[in-house]
């Protein structure tokens, strides 16, 4: 798939946030994936703001995104943290640089693989919801035109959450938010369940849940709170197909 055609199908999955029953947390993670296929970094997360202003980690490419992500949040330190609070985007954070800055943030994240970050908020004129984070592995700058794309892909994704049903209740924005943070923890504990039934990774659980809930027209979040809750697990064939996505075949 061209650049191009890649960043239309961006912005069109984000105009379907406009549409009724939209699922907020399969979004984030499409909008984490649209990241690294268009910007050309190795990992990339969102993190959103409760009713009481603290951020939670929302959505993640990868689990090593993720991590980095929770780490952040339990140190109450790095870009994305800075991101948030300053409402300003940092850019090309060489982390050997900032490691005096963000000491905790930059240990964890070299011993991941990760060199340097970026940190993009999600706003709307003068209101913060959250912010994007970029990793990538080698030292090599984004782009002013990437940073621009990654940038609008926030503004877009911003403005999706926040019109979503807003017409009808002044304090749904609240509720959605709250709400697309409570199925992150179903969702955890739905890939735990997985990942040790099948005795797989978190990321090819994550994949198989995802897989199951779109190929049966099921909201991500509910399907991961009945399998956290005991219901059947996916089948045996679906998680042989999660293994074949995460590792193709050579040259397929």
């Amino acid at each position: 798939m061209s650049r191009e055609k890649a960043l239309t199908e961006a912005f069109v999955e984000a105009a379907d946030t406009l549409v009724d029953d939209f699922d907020v947390i399969d979004f984030l993670h499409t909008l984490a994936e649209r990241c690294v296929q268009l910007l050309g970094v190795d990992a990339a997360g969102l993190m959103l703001a409760d009713h009481r202003g603290t951020l939670r980690a929302s959505a993640a490419s990868s689990e090593n995104a993720r991590l980095m992500e929770l780490f952040e949040l339990q140190a109450d330190t790095g870009p994305c943290v800075d991101c948030y609070r300053g409402a300003v985007a940092v850019v090309n954070a060489d982390l050997d640089a900032n490691a005096e800055r963000w000491p905790r943030f930059a240990e964890a994240a070299g011993a991941l693989g990760f060199v340097s970050v970026h940190a993009l908020p999600l706003r709307l004129r003068e209101r913060v919801i959250g912010a994007l984070n970029l990793f990538c592995s080698s030292p090599e700058p984004l782009g002013e035109e990437d940073v621009r794309v990654g940038q609008a892909l926030a503004d877009v994704a911003t403005i999706g959450i926040l019109a979503q049903r807003s017409l009808e209740q002044a304090d749904l924005v609240t509720t959605q938010l709250q709400s697309a943070l409570n199925s992150r923890i179903s969702i955890e504990q739905a890939k735990g369940v997985i990942a040790e039934r099948h005795r797989i990774k978190l990321d090819e659980a994550f994949t198989i849940l995802r897989r199951h809930a779109r190929d049966n027209n099921l909201r991500m979040s509910d399907l991961a709170r009945d399998v956290a809750n005991g219901s059947p697990l996916p089948t045996r064939d679906e998680t042989l197909a999660a293994r074949v996505v995460e590792s193709p075949e050579p040259g397929l």
